[in-house]
C-alpha cells in the first residue's frame, strides 16, 4: 500500500473542519478510559474492562443499529473473580444507549494509534480541498452523511454482528471517494515500499483508485472491525457514497495544477507549502 504524504492542490480558504476533526478524533483518544490508562499505567486487565465498557457504550453495533436488541448484560468497567479467575464484571446497562446516535459517536473511537494516526494522515492530506469545494457547514454534513452511509451500510452486510464498530474510516473513505471525483488529475505525493521508501508524485485517480480497489477485494469477505480487524466493507460504502454526494460539484470545480510527469528520487522531493 502507498503512504500519501502531501498533494499538490492548493486551498483558497482555511480548512478549519478538518482541522476540528482531526483536533476531536485526538481528543477523544486521548481520553478514551482504556487508552489513557495505558499511558497512566494500571494493570492490562483494568484497562481492558474500562475499554470494553467504553466502547460498548459509545461504539456502532450492527446488531443493535438493525435489529434494535441491546443486549442484556454488558461490561461495568470494574474487574471481578469468577470461577475461571479474574475478568471484567458485567451486569444490566445503567444506560439508555441509542444506536442511531452510536454510529456518530463512533466515527471519534479509534483502537490504537496507528488506526488514528492513519485515518488522521487520509483526512490532512484530502479533506481540504474537499472542504474547499464544499465549504465549511456543507463538507462537516457531508463527512457525518459519509460515515452514516458507511455504519448502516456495513450493520446491513453483517446484521447478526455483536463486534463493535469504531472509527472515522468510513467518513474518511467519503471524503477519498469526493476527491476522486473532484480533483483526480491532482498529484499526489506517495511513498512506495521498495526495498525502500520509494517517492513518487502519481495522480489521485490512481493513488485512490487503487486504495479502492483493495478495499473492495478486502471487503468480499465483509472483514468485521473487532479485534485485530478491519471493516473494509464500510470504506467501500462510505467511498461510493461520497463520490455520489461529490458529483453534481465537478462540473464547476475549477482543475487543480498539474505537473507534467511522474519523478522519483532527488526529482521528487516535495515542495511544500501549507
Amino acid at each position: 500500500m502507498v503512504i500519501p504524504v502531501h498533494d499538490v492542490n492548493p486551498v483558497r480558504r482555511t480548512p478549519w473542519v478538518t482541522y476540528a476533526l482531526i483536533a476531536a478524533d485526538v481528543l477523544v483518544f486521548l481520553t478514551t478510559p482504556g487508552i489513557a490508562g495505558a499511558v497512566a499505567g494500571g494493570s492490562d486487565l483494568v484497562r481492558l474492562c474500562h475499554l470494553q465498557a467504553f466502547m460498548d457504550h459509545y461504539a456502532a453495533v450492527p446488531r443493535e443499529l438493525i435489529h434494535h436488541q441491546m443486549p442484556r448484560v454488558v461490561p461495568t468497567g470494574s474487574v471481578g473473580v469468577g470461577p475461571h479467575g479474574p475478568g471484567c464484571v458485567v451486569a444490566p446497562p445503567g444506560y439508555d444507549k441509542s444506536p442511531a446516535l452510536s454510529v456518530f459517536t463512533a466515527m471519534f473511537l479509534h483502537g490504537g494509534w496507528l488506526h488514528l494516526l492513519g485515518n488522521m494522515l487520509f483526512l490532512l492530506i484530502f479533506g481540504n480541498n474537499v472542504e474547499d469545494r464544499m465549504g465549511h457547514i456543507r463538507y462537516f454534513l457531508f463527512y457525518v452523511v459519509c460515515g452514516y452511509a458507511a455504519g448502516y451500510g456495513f450493520a446491513l452486510l453483517n446484521a447478526g454482528s455483536t463486534d463493535p464498530l469504531i472509527g472515522a474510516s468510513g467518513a474518511i473513505a467519503g471524503v477519498l471517494g469526493a476527491y476522486l471525483v473532484l480533483y483526480p488529475r491532482a498529484r499526489v505525493w506517495v511513498l512506495v515500499p521498495f526495498l525502500v521508501f520509494l517517492p513518487l508524485r502519481l495522480p489521485a485517480w490512481l493513488v485512490l483508485g487503487f486504495w479502492f480497489a483493495l478495499q473492495a477485494v478486502y471487503s468480499s469477505g465483509h472483514g468485521m472491525s473487532g479485534a485485530g480487524t478491519v471493516a473494509y466493507a464500510a470504506h467501500v460504502v462510505g467511498f461510493v457514497a461520497g463520490m455520489l454526494l461529490a458529483w453534481p460539484l465537478k462540473p464547476g470545480t475549477p482543475p487543480p495544477p498539474e505537473p507534467p510527469g511522474l519523478l522519483f528520487g532527488r526529482r521528487a522531493r516535495p515542495h511544500y507549502s501549507w
